[in-house]
């Protein structure tokens, strides 16, 4: 391709036929030759004697510009011109190296940045040049290959939920030789950035394309004085913008909803911006993740874990302090270990139940009432810890002396243990290590630490697998035991400072941590997290979507506060026990530093200019350019109309010319053509919502459903047509596409007033906010919201979600998904009648001729349908086959939609019924 400007030329070498042009004029001056003048007599005689036929002389200049207009459009149309094309100057030659990022910064702009490198991947196939591919988040080894080879793997690419890491292998691995490089950079800076572009500048030229966009990314949240502290970043300062944080998580059903929102404001030239949410304990415990709204990358979502959820407790004595001795209260030690991260209950056993709360904590306490023991089984096989401590009432009773009590991890000796006392010969005992199938392994064991009296176990043959922290002697010290999805843990020491100084310890904290009876406001280090396993249990991927972790191996604790996310560590939740951690992309002291590049790299955008070929608009201009001197050859000669004057051929080519040129969409309005087509033929029509690029998709989304209908059916629709609601009647559509906008204006009370006329006659309109990759949770979107404005004042009965016997999933196409341009959009239809109970032998229910007369969903349908005039399809929809297969699906959709409108529900009727079986394979 030679290019010449913002034009190039697909075969320039035709261009050389443009020298011919002023040949061509002087051949075309000289034919007709002009007549010889000659003076005759008798030529008198013919004065007043007009003939039928004339011949000019000469031919004028206005015919003959119009010539070579119409033959240099010829040549130059022949030569392949196109607009903007790719091949822009930055045309190589030897291997090229495609460099991406590939983080969580660039999810936002992932879908440009693919077309972006497509398109050097097209520049580099033209010039039958090696590619390499290197993803620096998730590097595999670079090899050259070809350009259509890398092409088939980039819809298999996606950003990491991490930035690069260890760039030292990275430049390892690079191939040997000399070769160009573009780099695609994500916009931030990393360790190892400025080595990567030393090490690629040695081998070639560098080239940068980097989005324009701010990064935006939010910090862990944290829970400090009763309020939800979180933080945003970005990474220019710049002027104030503000940005709002949703609390997601999930509602009493249990269904996916915004909790709470707070707003978040960038000062003029910060890259902070702080706020805080306050929430009520139970509203609290219900969030899973904070999220900046709108942007699209895991950096802009925090997990959320047991660090936000303050832990409802109830302690309970056996036995009251004495009094002015707060020391000596069973409780105290527990009151200060627990008051900074828990919520504290007291009050009678009977009181606190009701308040279901997270831990029982029973400080000495032996016997309970039959009612009172049933009532806590029950709550501990619901997933209840009970924490017991032992003490002089529990060592002078009598239970599980003989048979094990259900609301003991184990049997006990009679009386107690005294080892340090003045009365013993021992000396007080300390702890033993923690052995690793210990929930406590890892945690140090102070010397100072020492046990004077105790209760005994029996022994049993359940008691080794029970115990889980014992004294240097061997006899155990905490044992526990499994109780549905509860469990009991007993202390065989006092709550206070009575028989050991545990209590008096910070292992004493470290240790109700391990048993999820505590939690802390602040982030564990690698020491609080030695010898413990992680288990992912949710991981999130570089868009910042979640999914379920499945079968992925632990995490040695350590690893998940020292380590940098990777491969082997995604972010995520991850559990150990009863308690749950949360690795984010970012900790809560990152900053975020723009990447930046020496002035001799040449650094350009992500915009993408899509080249247009005008071989065709110049052809038919030629054409259109030949037959205007036809017609004007014919007029001067006096063949065309005896009475046509010359001067008015000028006028008439004009006319003709601009008659032929193309010209965009009108304002639709109905004429009295239309409402006669419309009458006589199926025309599917579209609210005009005043936005062109809406309307111009609107309409050319059911121009492709329309060419669909006409080749798969026996529908043959006539173009469809856009219609104003308050001037246009409604009655000729059986289907009305109505794209929500959020500044698109209120109909008036008469247009509304139509519009419910068409619904209780029969007609059906389909609503689509088109913001189904946003609006996950229902109204939250501003296109959402005035779908409500707007639908307000319709007589619209109940709705619900399509179920999946509903006729729509059958019309003509056996359908369950409803996609558009957009995946997994709920769709909303009128809810079906209390008495459609499914008949025995159906697969469906009995829902006879009621159709639906709304269809709500935000999947941008008329972007996956929409075609130009030629037929190509105008929109992307996904990449590669899974895009086509999502673009085939919205077809079979409209054309179920339109099915069901003109036939209403026959597919019901028992007659389809063996049909649909053998098509479903039953």
């Amino acid at each position: 391709m030679t290019v010449f400007g913002p034009i190039g030329f697909l075969a320039p070498w035709l261009l050389v036929s443009l020298i011919a042009l002023p040949i061509l004029w002087l051949i075309l001056r000289a034919i007709p030759p002009a007549p010889i003048r000659q003076r005759f007599p008798g030529v008198a005689l013919l004065l007043g004697l007009q003939d039928d036929e004339s011949v000019s002389d000469r031919t004028p200049w206005w015919l003959l510009l119009l010539r070579m207009l119409a033959v240099a459009a010829m040549i130059i149309g022949l030569a392949g011109p196109v607009l903007n094309p790719e091949d822009d100057g930055q045309a190589g030659n030897g291997p090229l190296l495609v460099v991406m990022d590939g983080s969580w910064a660039g999810a936002a702009q992932w879908a440009r940045q693919i077309e972006a490198v497509e398109g050097e991947l097209r520049r580099a196939g033209a010039q039958n040049r090696q590619v390499a591919l290197l993803h620096l988040s998730d590097p595999e080894p670079a090899v050259f290959q070809a350009a259509n080879t890398i092409t088939t793997r980039l819809p298999g690419i996606a950003p990491a939920p991490w930035q690069p890491g260890d760039t030292s292998a990275l430049i390892e691995s690079l191939p040997e030789g000399a070769f160009e490089t573009v780099w695609f950079s994500d916009g931030l800076d990393y360790p190892g950035h400025d080595a990567v572009l030393e090490t690629l500048e040695a081998r070639g030229p560098v080239r940068v394309t980097q989005a324009v966009t701010d990064v935006i990314a939010l910090t862990p949240a944290a829970y400090v004085d009763g309020l939800i502290e979180l933080t945003a970043l970005r990474v220019n300062p710049g002027s104030e913008r503000g940005v709002t944080v949703l609390a997601q998580g999930r509602d009493p059903a249990g269904n996916a909803a915004i909790l709470a929102s707070a707003n978040a404001v960038f000062g003029p030239g910060d890259t902070t911006a702080d706020t805080a949410l306050s929430l009520p304990a139970e509203l609290r415990a219900r969030v899973t993740r904070f999220e900046v709204q709108g942007a699209k990358s895991s950096g802009a979502v925090t997990l959320v874990d047991d660090s936000l959820r303050r832990r409802e407790i109830a302690l309970i004595a056996g036995r009251e302090g004495r009094e002015g001795l707060e020391l000596l209260s069973p409780l105290h030690y527990l009151e200060r270990a627990l008051a900074p991260t828990a919520d504290l209950l007291s009050g009678a056993l009977s009181d606190v139940l009701p308040a279901n709360p997270d831990v029982i904590v029973l400080a000495d306490v032996a016997t309970l009432s039959e009612g009172e023991a049933e009532a806590i089984s029950e709550w501990i096989d619901q997933g209840g810890l009970l924490l017991r401590f032992a003490g002089p009432r529990v060592a002078a009773s009598d239970i599980s002396r003989i048979d094990e009590d259900p609301l003991m991890p184990v049997r006990l000796r009679s009386g107690g243990r005294s080892v340090g006392g003045a009365m013993s010969w021992g000396s007080p005992k300390t702890l033993a290590p923690f052995k690793e199938n210990s929930p406590f392994f890892g945690l140090a064991v102070p010397d100072d630490v020492a046990i004077t009296a105790q209760v005994m176990a029996q022994p049993d043959p359940t008691l080794a697998e029970r115990v889980i922290a014992e004294l240097s002697d061997g006899t155990p010290l905490v044992t526990r035991k499994r109780l549905g999805q509860g469990q009991i843990v007993l202390f065989h020491v006092t709550a206070n400072a009575e028989w050991s100084s545990l209590p008096l310890s910070g292992l004493f904290v470290e240790m109700l941590e391990r048993l999820a009876v505590s939690s802390t406001s602040s982030a564990p280090s690698a020491d609080d997290l030695e010898g413990t396993i992680w288990t992912p249990q949710i991981v999130m991927d570089g868009f910042g979507a979640l999914r379920d972790a499945g079968a992925m191996p632990g995490v040695p604790g350590p690893r998940l506060v020292t380590d940098a996310a990777g491969p082997d560590l995604l972010p995520g939740v991850y559990v150990s026990g009863d308690r749950s951690l949360a690795r984010n992309v970012l900790t809560a002291d990152a900053t975020l530093e723009p990447a930046e590049w020496p002035a001799r790299i040449e650094v350009s955008g992500l915009a993408i200019i899509p080249e247009q070929p005008l071989g065709g608009i110049l052809l038919a201009a030629a054409i259109g350019l030949l037959l205007a001197d036809v017609i004007a050859s014919l007029a001067l000669s006096g063949r065309l109309t005896g009475g046509m004057r010359a001067s008015r051929t000028s006028a008439v080519v004009a006319a003709l010319f601009f008659a032929a040129a193309p010209y965009g969409p009108a304002e639709a309005q109905q004429s009295p053509e239309d409402e006669i087509s419309a009458a006589s033929e199926v025309v599917l029509a579209y609210v005009i919502t005043g936005n062109r690029q809406v309307d111009e998709v609107a309409e050319a989304g059911l121009r492709g459903l329309s060419d669909t209908l006409f080749f798969r059916t026996s529908v043959e629709p006539a173009p469809p047509i856009g219609v104003d609601l308050e001037v246009d009647e409604l009655a000729f559509f059986p289907v009305l596409y109505w794209p929500v906008t959020p500044d698109q204006p209120r109909p008036s009370r008469e247009a509304y007033a139509k519009l419910n006329d068409y619904l209780r006659s029969g007609g059906l309109i389909l609503f689509d906010t088109r913001d189904g990759d946003i609006a996950g949770f229902g109204t939250a979107s501003p296109n959402g919201r005035k779908l409500q404005d707007l639908a307000a004042p319709l007589d619209i009965p109940a709705l619900e979600p399509i179920p999946r016997d509903h006729v729509l999933t059958r019309t003509f196409y056996l359908l369950q998904d409803f996609p558009g341009r957009h995946l997994n959009g709920e769709v909303w239809v009128e809810a079906a009648p209390p008495g459609a109970e499914q008949v025995e032998g159906m697969p469906f229910r009995n829902l006879n001729d009621g159709v639906t007369p709304v269809v709500i969903g935000g999947n941008d349908w008329a972007a996956a349908w929409a075609v130009t005039p030629s037929g190509q399809a105008m929109l992307p929809v996904g990449r590669g086959f899974g895009g086509e297969r999502q673009r085939e699906l919205a077809y079979r959709f409209g054309v179920n939609l339109v099915m069901h409108v003109l036939t209403g529900n026959y597919k019901s009727d028992q007659v389809h019924v063996p049909a649909l079986l053998d098509r479903l394979g039953q």
